[in-house]
């Protein structure tokens, strides 16, 4: 049942959502995002991240865990994820 004041930060992610937040990245990528239930929110935060905009997070700068280290995981394995979102 979806609760009817479910932010949309907190929705899950669908393919359209992932690549207009992460950028041109690999199938394989946006499929494990897709799995790993992550919230728009918990990916915009990984990709702030993975595109070294962590140090203007000022206060909220914390070290990453649970799902957010994951997606980061995900973003940087391989390649730089920097080059990606060109």
């Amino acid at each position: 049942m979806k609760r009817e004041d479910q932010s949309p930060a907190s929705a899950r992610l669908d393919r359209r959502a992932i690549v207009e937040i992460a950028g041109n990245i690999e199938d394989a990528k946006v499929a494990a995002i897709e799995r790993s239930g992550a919230t728009i929110e918990q990916l915009e935060e990984a990709v702030a991240w993975a595109s070294g905009l962590d140090a203007a997070m000022g206060k909220e700068h914390h070290p990453l865990s649970g799902i957010v280290a994951q997606l980061y995981d995900i973003l940087t394995a391989d390649e730089d994820f920097g080059d990606e979102r060109d």
